[in-house]
């Protein structure tokens, strides 16, 4: 018969009567809560921020030669802008005439108009209706005007991506960070010394930021170009945005949203019509826009096509104001732009031109008009 094992139901009669009470199980007792003490708080000057990217970081691009090294000894030597008969006659009128007091009288009040302080960044759009009116050559003279005279940062913007020439104007030699890639990398909580890691230098303590590496058809995006102008305001007090010519999308918005605006035209009578047009239908978009308004009428052959005082009249009657730029052969020749080869007349134009322009960024209305 086999024997129940250990894991085998009982077997006989069940037991009768009360069952016996089950011996009470002892209950643990509660845990003993013992504080931990908290870490000590790490030194401000311990802690490391590392931000986290939104987005994977673009690569870093490389430096491109302006100038192919085939070119190199292309470009002419710079010619001074005024011939050196112009120049003895100048210094001769100088000698027996008294013209001299009121020169250094209208270049000091160009001085101290241009030098006025501003609460806010200036931004001053520079644009033309066609291309070869000169518009990137006045936005070099303005930069270099104002990191001469100012002595708080200046930035000069290309937003004229397509083969522009504001980087040969301004002298720089090669290009790596343009205004597309800065847009991908710029925050708010970037310092000046940050930036400029990612600008160019030039002539007078400004910086430049490049629209492209000259590569053919380059566009520059509406969203990039308010990105980088919105992130860099604060950080300069006068920008000067060369923009493409109108009427394209980016140049539209520049003459909108800057704080004074700057056309370029050839001081020819098809450049003073199509640019006639141009006001008339900045008037039309907000009649503040015309009195923040200056025109530029560039000579860029020694002979004068048109009446300059006609030209002004009508150019003028809306409120904005009238300049002219004189013939210059150093401008004339292209390259960078050396101020002390520039003539006399020039510099002086750029003076008086400067002046205007931040007069009307800081007022946001006509100011004087300066005497042609």
């Amino acid at each position: 018969m086999p024997t129940a094992g250990a894991g085998s139901l009982p077997t006989g009669p069940l037991p009768t009567g009360p069952l016996p009470e089950a011996a009470p199980r002892p209950v643990p007792a509660p845990p003993v809560l013992t504080s931990v003490p908290a870490p000590p708080p790490v030194p401000l000057a311990k802690q490391t921020y590392v931000p986290t990217p939104a987005h994977s970081p673009a690569p870093t691009p490389i430096s491109v030669p302006l100038l192919p090294p085939e070119l190199d000894g292309v470009q002419a030597k710079p010619r001074h802008g005024e011939s050196a008969a112009r120049r003895a006659g100048r210094a001769l009128r100088r000698v027996f005439a008294s013209s001299t007091a009121a020169e250094t009288e209208a270049l000091t009040r160009a001085a101290h108009a241009i030098q006025q302080p501003v609460t806010t960044g200036r931004q001053l759009a520079v644009s033309s209706i066609r291309g070869g009116a000169g518009k990137s050559t006045v936005a070099a003279l303005l930069a270099l005007t104002y990191a001469h005279y100012r002595s708080d940062p200046v930035l000069a913007v290309e937003a004229d991506p397509a083969l522009g020439t504001l980087p040969h104007r301004l002298g720089a030699r090669e290009v790596r960070w343009s205004g597309t890639d800065l847009a991908q990398i710029v925050g708010p909580d970037m310092l000046i010394t940050d930036l400029t890691g990612y600008l160019l230098p030039f002539t007078g303590g400004g910086w430049l930021l490049p629209g492209s590496q000259g590569a053919i058809g380059t566009r520059l995006d509406l969203d990039t170009y308010r990105t980088v102008m919105t992130s860099l305001r604060r950080h300069f007090a006068t920008t000067v945005v060369d923009c493409e010519t109108l009427p394209a999308e980016v140049a539209r918005t520049a003459l909108v949203t800057t704080q004074a605006r700057v056309l370029v035209t050839p001081a020819t009578v098809e450049g003073v019509l199509a640019t006639k047009s141009v006001l008339e239908w900045m008037g039309g978009v907000h009649r503040g826009l015309l009195p923040t308004c200056v025109v530029v009428l560039n000579h860029t052959s020694p002979d004068g096509g048109i009446d300059v005082r006609k030209a002004v009249e009508h150019l003028g009657a809306g409120g904005a104001a009238v300049l002219p730029l004189p013939y210059d052969r150093h401008l004339a020749g292209g390259g960078a732009v050396r101020t002390e080869l520039l003539g006399e007349r020039t510099r002086e134009a750029a003076a008086r031109l400067a002046a205007e322009v931040m007069d009307r960024a800081v007022s946001r209305g006509a100011g004087r008009q300066r005497q042609v």
